[in-house]
C-alpha cells in the first residue's frame, strides 16, 4: 500500500466503535438472560473472533452492520465445542474468555495464530488459579487449556499494569461461590468491564486502586450505544496536529480518562486538540474533538503514563520525531509484548524514514526535528496493525510518502482506515 504525502488534514470523521467495549458487550450479553442489543458495535477481524468463539460455545451472535445482537445463553449456560475456540489476533478475546470459561462447567482449550501464541498467558493463569481453575500454558503461552472448579473470592495485586488480566478476574468473580472478588491496580488501567458489569446488574464495588465484584445469579441484557474508538482516532489526531492547515473534527469519539493520556501528553507538547458537545454513550463520556496543527515541543513521558496511552505509544514517537528537543519515554517495556516487539519495530519502522529514535530496555528516545521526515522506501509493519497505521501516518507527514508492506493488518482493529484516510487527506 502506497501512502502519499498529504497537505493537511480538513473536513470531518468518525471513527468505528471502541474495540475493547465491543468486546467486552459480547462476551457480558453471552452470559445474560435475553438478548442485548450493541449499537455503533466496532466490527474488525478482533471483534469478530470474538462473536465467532461465542457461536462455538454456542451462543447465537448477530451482526448487522454496525448492530450486534447476542441471545444470551445464562450465566453458566456455555458449552465446551467439540474442538479448540480459535482466538485468532485477538488478545483482549483470549485473555478475558479465560476469566468467563472459568466459572463454565467442562473442558475449553483455546488456541491463537502465530503471533497471539507468543504473549504471555500466565499472567491471566495464575490469579485464575488461585480462585480455584485448572489451567494449562504452553511454556506460559497458549494453546490455554482451562477446566473449572468451585471458584473462591480472591484479593489479587495486580503484579502488571493490565486491564485485561484485572478484566479476567473481575469476570470470574462473578462465579465464586462469596464475594467480594478485589482486584488491586498500583496504576489506573481502562475500567470499561467495570463500567458494563454495572450496566448489566453486577454489584460493583470501585475505589481509587481498586475494583470489587460480588458473585450473581444472573446479568440482565445490555442496550447499548458505543463511543468510538480513541486508539483508532489517535492517528488522526496526531497527523492533523503535525500537518500546517490541518483543520479536523472527529464525532462521538469515546474520552475515558483511563483511555486518552496521548492527549495529555499531546497538550504538554504544545497541540491544539479542543474536545466538546460532551455527553455520556452507554456510560461512557464521548466528546466530539477539534484538532489544528500547531508546533510541538519536546516532552517527558512518566511510567506512570503507560498504561493510559499504550496502543498510542507508537504515534507518541512519531510526533515526537517532528518536535523541538528530545523526547523520553519511560516504562514502555509493556510494547515488546504485543503482537510484535513494537519497540523495536515502531523504530524500525520510523528510523529508515529519517525519525531519530533509539531504544534501551523499556526506555524510547526520539530526537525531534521540527520539520517533515524524509520518508521514501518500503516499510514493513511485521503484521502488526498498530504499526501498519503508525507507517501510514508516517508516510502523510513525510516528505516523500512510503510503501507500507503489511498494510492489510489494519484489519484487526479498523477496516476502512484507508478509505477514511483518503477522505479527509488533502493532496
Amino acid at each position: 500500500m502506497r501512502v502519499d504525502p498529504a497537505v493537511a488534514l480538513r473536513g470531518g470523521l468518525a471513527v468505528p466503535g471502541d474495540k475493547s467495549i465491543s468486546h467486552r458487550a459480547l462476551l457480558l450479553g453471552a452470559l445474560a438472560e435475553g438478548e442485548s442489543e450493541v449499537r455503533g458495535f466496532g466490527a474488525s477481524e478482533d471483534t469478530l473472533a470474538t462473536a465467532d468463539a461465542l457461536r462455538a460455545l454456542g451462543v447465537d451472535v448477530e451482526i448487522t452492520g454496525d448492530t450486534a445482537r447476542v441471545t444470551g445463553a445464562g450465566l453458566r449456560g456455555l458449552r465446551p465445542p467439540v474442538g479448540p475456540i480459535d482466538c485468532r489476533n485477538a488478545g483482549t478475546l483470549m485473555r478475558l474468555l479465560a476469566g468467563v470459561l472459568a466459572g463454565q462447567d467442562g473442558r475449553f482449550r483455546l488456541v491463537g495464530d502465530e503471533s497471539l501464541s507468543r504473549r504471555p498467558l500466565e499472567r491471566v493463569a495464575a490469579p485464575l488459579r488461585e480462585m480455584g481453575a485448572t489451567i494449562e500454558t504452553t511454556d506460559g503461552h497458549a494453546p490455554l487449556i482451562l477446566e473449572s472448579g468451585p471458584l473462591r473470592p480472591i484479593r489479587y495485586e495486580l503484579p502488571v499494569a493490565s486491564a485485561q488480566v484485572k478484566s479476567a478476574v473481575l469476570l470470574a468473580g462473578l462465579f465464586a461461590k462469596s464475594g467480594p472478588t478485589v482486584v488491586v491496580e498500583s496504576l489506573p488501567t481502562r475500567d470499561h468491564t467495570e463500567r458494563l458489569l454495572e450496566a448489566a446488574g453486577t454489584r460493583l464495588g470501585r475505589k481509587p486502586g481498586e475494583a470489587a465484584v460480588w458473585p450473581v445469579e444472573r446479568l440482565r441484557p445490555l442496550s447499548l450505544d458505543v463511543p468510538g474508538d480513541f486508539s483508532s482516532a489517535a492517528p488522526f489526531v496526531a497527523a492533523a496536529t503535525l500537518l500546517a492547515g490541518s483543520e479536523l473534527r472527529l464525532h462521538g469519539v469515546g474520552v475515558n480518562p483511563t483511555r486518552i493520556g496521548f492527549l495529555g501528553v499531546l497538550e504538554r507538547m504544545g497541540a491544539r486538540v479542543s474536545l466538546f458537545n460532551r455527553r455520556t454513550m452507554g456510560g461512557e463520556p464521548v466528546a466530539d474533538l477539534a484538532v489544528a496543527h500547531a508546533e510541538l515541543v519536546a516532552t517527558e513521558v512518566l511510567a506512570s503514563e503507560i498504561p493510559r496511552l499504550v496502543d498510542e505509544l507508537p504515534l507518541v514517537a512519531l510526533v515526537a520525531g517532528m518536535a523541538r528537543g528530545e523526547t523520553v519515554v519511560r516504562g514502555a517495556g509493556e510494547l515488546r509484548l504485543k503482537e510484535s516487539d513494537r519497540l523495536e519495530t515502531l523504530k524500525n519502522v520510523l528510523r529508515p524514514l529519517g525519525v531519530r529514535v533509539s531504544t534501551k530496555g523499556d526506555e524510547l528516545r526520539v530526537r525531534g526535528v521540527p520539520t517533515r521526515p524524509r520518508g521514501g522506501g518500503t516499510v514493513d509493519a511485521a503484521g502488526d496493525h498498530r504499526m501498519a497505521v503508525l507507517a501510514a501516518i508516517a508516510g502523510l507527514v513525510s516528505r516523500e510518502g512510503v510503501e507500507v508492506s503489511g498494510a492489510e493488518s489494519v484489519a484487526v482493529s479498523f477496516p476502512d482506515f484507508f478509505p477514511v484516510l483518503d477522505s479527509v487527506a488533502l493532496r
